[in-house]
């Protein structure tokens, strides 16, 4: 099978990261980058010994695919203009600043049977990815994803650069239509909202609490998930995740278990114990453009699809617009 040949559009922070990967992954063939900027990206090109394009025409010409991390408000153009060129297309979050930009890119992916992937990351995390096995019914989510002030990207609201990871990995575990949401947020050091807070409510009773901001002393990424007999633990920054349990006494457990006791009477007494899942060997950003890479090759449909990025932009958009409502609210 010949080679996946891909580019990147964009050698900015993500853009360099995307080209590193890529230059490692051994099913494809990296032909080169672009960049408005060609001085970077005659930087990025020489460090990865790629070659550089003046123009994107010129890279669409030599690729198969392509990788777009460029800046949020130029995601509906390039990504439009490969597809339209037939190009597989692999696309950092948010999808688009727009829903009707996301459902435009959505329907022409369809309509060409193209592959259009998302960048969601957070759906690749090890600490995430050793709770599969765990993870059946969630009823109440809390996340909390807090970091220090950084003016990239400041271009779009604290829900789109950050909360949008939560958003998408919410949507994907409880598996029920949104209800309602309620939001409050406040812009303090930029121009756009950089502290949110969102309550998710969904048709089956499932609550998710979800909290972002870009102005913490502290960097924290934690998910917790709570459903029926069990608590999960999430820490995205440090990859590792914690399960307490209820157990029936008779249920088999693994060796490295911890047992807390027991609570109930006879029948319907039940075991507490707390499991540390062995955490997987993943480069998130590496795991996620491979299988960007293996959804071309077996013509499947991408794990994070341009429909998944569509819904999780549609609830953030939300978010930001029951912001708007709060503010208007006078006392």
């Amino acid at each position: 099978m010949e080679k996946i040949k891909i580019g990147v559009i964009g050698t900015g922070h993500l853009g360099k990261l995307h080209t590193k990967m890529f230059s490692q992954i051994s099913n494809c063939n990296l032909v080169g980058v672009y960049d408005i900027n060609n001085e970077v990206s005659k930087q990025i090109a020489e460090e990865f010994r790629v070659k550089t394009f003046n123009k994107i025409e010129d890279l669409l010409e030599k690729t198969n695919a392509i990788s777009v991390a460029a800046i949020t408000s130029e995601h509906f153009n390039l990504v439009k203009q490969c597809l339209l060129n037939g190009k597989h297309v692999f696309v950092e979050k948010p999808i688009t600043s727009t829903i009707s930009e996301a459902e435009e890119l959505v329907k022409i992916s369809n309509e060409k049977k193209l592959n259009l992937q998302v960048g969601h990351i957070e759906r690749f995390n090890p600490a995430l990815l050793a709770l599969e096995k765990y993870i059946s019914n969630p009823m109440f989510i809390q996340t909390d994803r807090l970091a220090q002030f950084n003016p990239r990207g400041t271009d779009v609201a604290v829900v789109l650069d950050l909360m949008i990871h939560d958003i998408d990995i919410i949507l994907s575990l409880i598996k029920s239509k949104v209800k309602n949401v309620e939001a409050s947020g406040v812009a303090v050091v930029s121009d756009n909202i950089d502290i949110a807070n969102a309550r998710i409510s969904f048709e089956n009773g499932a609550i998710a609490n979800v909290t972002a901001s870009r102005i913490s002393q502290k960097k924290m990424r934690k998910m917790r998930i709570f459903q029926k007999d069990t608590y999960l633990s999430l820490d995205f920054v440090t990859g590792t995740s914690e399960v307490y349990r209820l157990i029936t006494s008779n249920e088999k457990v693994a060796s490295n278990s911890i047992s807390y006791g027991e609570i109930g009477i006879g029948e319907a007494k039940k075991r507490v114990i707390y499991e540390q899942p062995q955490i997987k060997e993943v480069n998130a950003l590496k795991y996620e453009l491979e299988l960007f890479i293996n959804s071309i090759n077996n013509n499947t449909k991408p794990l994070v699809s341009g429909e998944d990025g569509h819904r999780a932009l549609r609830i953030a958009d939300l978010i930001l617009r029951k912001i708007e409502e709060s503010k208007a609210v006078q006392l």
